[in-house]
């Protein structure tokens, strides 16, 4: 059985199953519903995920510092990391973090804060600034809605200010959707297509400015 027909089915029956941090639980040993939200988000669209993570994957290289958003896109390219490859990489979600685990040449930074359910992932003012003590190399950005005019969009403010800091903090930015959120306007900016190296989708990389 899949990882993903897993979470499809505990996203079908609340009532019994909760999927939170990696571990399958009661739904009495977490308060309220929102928990499940990134694990229904994690079968849409997963084929032409995983399809953009390969893309974006030819830009890990080792020894260096990467950046990986939270969402259910770039869990993918944290899956098709070589074993071998040695790189630092900071996250701030825990579905990124439980999969980095798992990785024996990976060093892991986890950035804290208040932890938001809805994309398991956490925010705060003082990590913002820890952050900008790091060189990243590259930074590997997710998005709910790509407008070529309005720029990079997401659905939640506190993710938007953490993309935000570390679009300015890193050399190179890459931005990695499944076409469908091509067009697609959400409510929280985060940064212009300027901003970006590259837009990368299942269909491949194209390029949008050099920095």
């Amino acid at each position: 059985m899949s990882e993903m027909t897993v979470r499809r089915d505990i996203a079908e029956h609340p009532d019994q199953f909760a999927y939170f941090g990696g571990h399958i639980m009661s739904p009495a040993q977490i308060e309220g519903n929102t928990r499940y939200e990134i694990a229904s988000a994690a079968d849409s669209h997963a084929v032409a995920k995983r399809d953009a993570c390969i893309h974006a994957a030819r830009h890990l290289r080792s020894n260096e510092t990467i950046f990986i958003d939270c969402g259910t896109t770039l869990i993918h390219l944290v899956e098709l990391i070589p074993d071998d490859c040695q790189v630092t990489a900071i996250c701030y979600a825990l579905n990124v973090a439980e999969r980095l685990t798992r990785k024996p040449n990976v060093t892991m930074i986890m950035l804290g804060g208040h932890y938001h359910p809805s994309s398991t992932s956490f925010a705060a003012d003082y990590d913002l600034d820890r952050l900008g003590d790091f060189g990243i190399n590259v930074a590997f950005l997710s998005a709910a809605g790509v407008d070529m005019q309005r720029g990079a969009t997401c659905a939640a403010f506190h993710e938007a200010r953490v993309k935000q800091k570390a679009i300015s903090l890193a050399r190179e930015s890459y931005l990695v959707v499944d076409s469908s959120k091509i067009g697609k306007l959400q409510r929280a900016f985060f940064a212009p297509m300027s901003a970006f190296r590259a837009i990368i989708t299942e269909h491949g990389e194209t390029p949008v400015t050099e920095k």
